[in-house]
């Protein structure tokens, strides 16, 4: 019987595209089971083979030409030799990161986002206490809201402010508010410290955060933090869009969009999937 790794690379190869080349295919494979192995003990040209679905010749031509490059590292003598991932890979990898942007990966996601919910999109990043935009998705028609690049939005009253404060460490949290204060800007603010973090834990909870004209009266902003390869805060995105009455159940539709664009953005930057599955608290 075949593992979890080797059913979902033929379930993977099972929807090759056109232009489909095997043996990169099975280079990549490979080096995906080379991934699944325990840290420090590597696999046997054997086992990858097994793992795989090839021939042990097959594998071992395969591994042969990825060590040239270190893409993956060898140990021990004859049946001894393991294999695990070589450190080009590292390399390589650091590379990746340098060529990734948050503004180019999200602009797509936001634009179907956008789409679908009917609202503009934007993404920020956290910069000196604040949620500065760095990129938004306006409707082509429809209402049109004054949402401006560049714009610094306070963390505790708005939609992606309070997405990257729930996403920060509580102390941390606390020392950046305890800083930037909690000024009120609509009659719907919350500018109680206690009330405010019991608030963020619901945030937590959801995996979105919802501004209810706390920033503007009339508006509403939903916001969820996006992650990068290493599962630090890249910064956040949104929606936003005139309240007119909307239920809660709105809402909550709403923030599970969000929250599932985020978390797209957040694979494509590398991250892992999360469990468990977020409830909603938010209304």
């Amino acid at each position: 019987m075949r593992n979890n790794v080797g059913e979902t690379l033929a379930e993977e190869a099972s929807h090759q595209p056109k232009y489909w080349v095997k043996t990169v295919g099975r280079a990549a494979e490979i080096l995906q089971v080379l991934a699944s192995g325990a840290p420090g003990q590597g696999l046997s040209v054997t086992e990858i083979g097994q793992r795989c679905g090839i021939s042990k010749s097959a594998a071992f031509g395969i591994l042969q030409t990825l060590r040239h490059y270190a893409l993956v590292a060898d140990e021990g003598e004859g049946m001894n030799r393991r294999y695990r991932l070589g450190m080009g890979l590292a390399r390589l990898g650091e590379r990746a990161q340098e060529q990734v942007s948050l503004r180019d990966v999200a602009r797509p996601v936001l634009r179907r986002l956008s789409a679908e919910c009917g609202l503009a999109s934007r993404v920020a990043v956290l910069e000196s206490g604040h949620a500065v935009v760095i990129d938004q998705v306006d409707l082509d028609s429809g209402p049109r809201l004054d949402l401006r690049m560049g714009t610094r939005e306070l963390p505790h009253c708005s939609g992606l402010g309070k997405a990257l404060l729930a996403a920060m460490p509580e102390d941390r949290a606390r020392a950046l508010i305890a800083h930037a204060g909690l000024p009120r800007r609509t009659s719907r603010t919350i500018t109680d410290v206690e009330t405010l973090f019991a608030h963020l834990r619901d945030v937590r909870t959801a995996g979105y955060a919802l501004d209810d004209e706390e920033d503007a009266d009339g508006i509403f902003c939903i916001g969820s933090v996006v992650r990068d390869h290493a599962g630090h805060t890249a910064g956040a995105i949104s929606v936003t869009g005139l309240k007119l009455d909307l239920p809660g159940w709105r809402f909550q539709e709403l923030g599970r969009q969000v929250r599932d664009a985020a978390t797209a953005i957040s694979h494509a930057l590398g991250a892992r999937a999360e469990t468990p599955e977020p409830t909603d608290p938010l209304s």
